[in-house]
């Protein structure tokens, strides 16, 4: 079942949200014609006008750190836990701090982890991978083995189904890494499913791939073998660097565009079907609950969405009244996101922001918006707007369709209350 949400982007019905200004707020700020913001040096400033230490003594030498780690003043660029979320860290996820990264690549030490059974430690030495099924040539490889093939270069966002999954009922959790941070972008390398199923040999009848992950709970996903042949990767790298432990070392897959869920870690074995496997994480788990009971099956692709990343709830804005540079991140699991338009004033009026570096498909997209502030309230909004013309929509017109009790794909508007002070909240307005 489609949700019927395509190209208007208008609510479908009327508010039903936690209430937070009837009427909103009244945006104060216009866009930023000049700046001017050195400050004139009125009284001798002793970082400018007396010799520092770092200017004055040996730094570390190079051999101090053989593996380049980030400054301490950045220690709190992290992925953070909430331990009430699940019963168990060991099947749990963390959160990506999007709002204290800007470009669109994602640092593999920052990147959210989930896991259905813990991070495991697996060697290539150890590593196999198996083919079997509906194939002419049922193959085992090593890893060395993967190493021979041509290899390719993607980059794509990697998003949870659950994101933002805690705001279905309403504003909830505070802080942009909480509401929206299941997510992240790397640069992948490694060798195209195509090229390994043309090695064993796909059967006519075989029109389906299961997935299966080598960690305990032998996590697997079903494919339309559409989807394997047209974008699927094996990847061994991200980032220049080989996939950290927690991101399936060494061996995981890459699916553009479609949930997390389905990249699945540790990969040990890709069987060929007539048929999906039905497996419990893609029946019990992963599925759409609407409103009258039934359940949306096979939603992989992560719609059209965006957030503003700064200011958010974590990202106050300090500098007071004057050049405030709005910040964010866009994506869509259909293609290259085209255009990005941010609101003052909780979407009463829209303004397309800057699409900062270049819009590649099924990536994440960095969009900036320069504004003057005065220091007035505002309610900020972003919605995204992909190459199929679709656009992010409210997240009333998703209720409309869906309902309320639901954990995936929400991909609705979020909203940040800007205060005069410069505190920052997560709100929904009616």
């Amino acid at each position: 079942m489609k949700d019927e949400l395509t190209k208007d982007g208008k609510d479908a019905v009327g508010t039903s949200r936690r209430a937070f200004l009837r009427g909103g707020a009244v945006a104060g700020a216009s866009l930023v014609t000049g700046t001017g913001l050195a400050r004139a040096a009125e009284t001798p400033d002793p970082l400018i006008t007396e010799i520092q230490p770092w200017a004055s003594e040996f730094g570390e030498a190079v051999d101090v750190n053989p593996y380049g780690l980030p400054i301490h003043f950045e220690s709190h660029v992290k992925r953070q836990y909430v331990e009430w979320l699940t019963e168990s860290p060991v099947s749990s996820i963390n959160f990506t701090p999007i709002h204290a990264l800007e470009g669109t690549i994602t640092p593999q030490g920052c990147a959210f982890e989930r896991h259905h059974s813990g991070s495991i430690e697996l060697s290539k030495q150890d590593y196999r991978l198996m083919i079997n099924g509906l194939v002419e040539k049922p193959l085992v490889f090593t890893f060395e083995d993967l190493l021979r093939f041509p290899r390719t270069t993607t980059t794509a966002f990697c998003e949870c189904a659950a994101n933002g999954g805690m705001e279905w009922g309403g504003a909830q959790l505070e802080g942009c890494q909480y509401t929206q941070g299941m997510i992240h972008n790397m640069e992948y390398v490694g060798v195209p499913l195509s090229v390994l199923l043309a090695e064993a040999g796909v059967k006519p009848e075989g029109k389906w791939l299961y997935a299966e992950g080598a960690d305990a709970s032998s996590n697997g996903r079903s494919f339309p073998m559409e989807k394997v042949m047209d974008d699927m990767m094996l990847a061994f790298f991200a980032n220049g660097e080989a996939l950290r432990k927690e991101h399936g070392y060494p061996a995981r897959l890459v699916v553009p565009g479609w949930e997390g869920n389905m990249w699945v870690k540790w990969v040990r074995r890709l069987g060929i079907y007539d048929k999906a496997v039905e497996s419990r994480e893609e029946t019990s788990k992963y599925t759409d609950l609407m409103p009258d009971g039934r359940a949306r099956k096979w939603t992989w692709v992560m719609d059209a969405k965006s957030v503003i990343t700064s200011p958010s709830p974590q990202v106050p804005i300090r500098h007071g009244k004057g050049p405030l540079v709005i910040s964010g991140l866009a994506w869509s699991g259909n293609g290259r996101v085209t255009r990005v338009d941010v609101s003052l004033d909780g979407g009463k009026n829209w303004t397309t922001a800057r699409i900062t570096g270049q819009a590649l498909p099924k990536a994440l997209t960095r969009f900036h918006l320069d504004i003057e502030w005065d220091g007035s309230e505002m309610l900020l909004q972003s919605r995204a707007v992909d190459e199929t013309g679709y656009v992010q929509p409210t997240k009333d017109a998703l209720r409309a369709i869906r309902g309320r009790n639901n954990v995936y794909h929400n991909n609705g508007i979020q909203t940040w209350w800007v205060k005069a002070d410069g505190e920052v909240e997560n709100v929904e307005i009616a």
